[in-house]
C-alpha cells in the first residue's frame, strides 16, 4: 500500500502539555473523519540518543522547560493529503472566522520543523 506521511517535530512548553494535548484531540478528530489513515502525538521520553547522532531536543532547540513532540498523520496518498488537508483547513477558517478571541497556540509554530514524506519501506 503506499502512502503518505506528514511528519512534525515540535518543542512545547511543558506548562502548556495539557492545552495541547487538547488541541491535538481535536486535531486527531477531524483529520480522521476527513479520511486521514492514522493520527499520532508522540511525547519524548527516551532522548538519551545514541554516539554520533543529533538527539531531537537538540535539533528541536528545546528549551529546559520545554518537551520535545514528534507527530504524524498518514494518508492512502499525497493527492488525498492535499484533500484532506484543505477540508481541515476550511473547518477551522469557518470555526474562527470573524472572531477575536482565537485561542493562542500552545507553543511556538515557528519552532516547529514539517514536512510531507514518501512513505518507502513498510512493514
Amino acid at each position: 500500500m503506499a502512502a503518505y506521511v506528514d511528519g512534525f517535530v515540535l518543542a512545547i512548553p511543558k506548562k502548556n502539555r495539557a492545552a495541547y494535548r487538547k488541541m491535538a484531540r481535536e486535531g486527531a478528530a477531524l483529520w480522521m473523519k476527513f479520511g486521514a489513515l492514522e493520527y499520532r502525538e508522540c511525547r519524548a521520553d527516551d532522548m538519551q540518543g545514541y554516539p554520533g547522532m543529533l538527539p531531537f531536543p537538540k535539533m528541536a532547540k528545546a528549551k529546559p522547560d520545554e518537551e520535545v513532540w514528534f507527530s504524524f498523520i498518514v494518508y492512502r496518498s499525497k493527492k488525498d493529503r492535499v484533500r484532506i488537508n484543505k477540508l481541515v483547513m476550511a473547518h477551522y477558517d469557518k470555526k474562527y472566522e470573524g472572531k477575536k478571541d482565537i485561542p493562542p497556540m500552545p507553543f511556538d509554530p515557528k519552532r516547529t520543523a514539517m514536512g510531507g514524506f514518501t512513505v518507502e519501506v513498510e512493514a
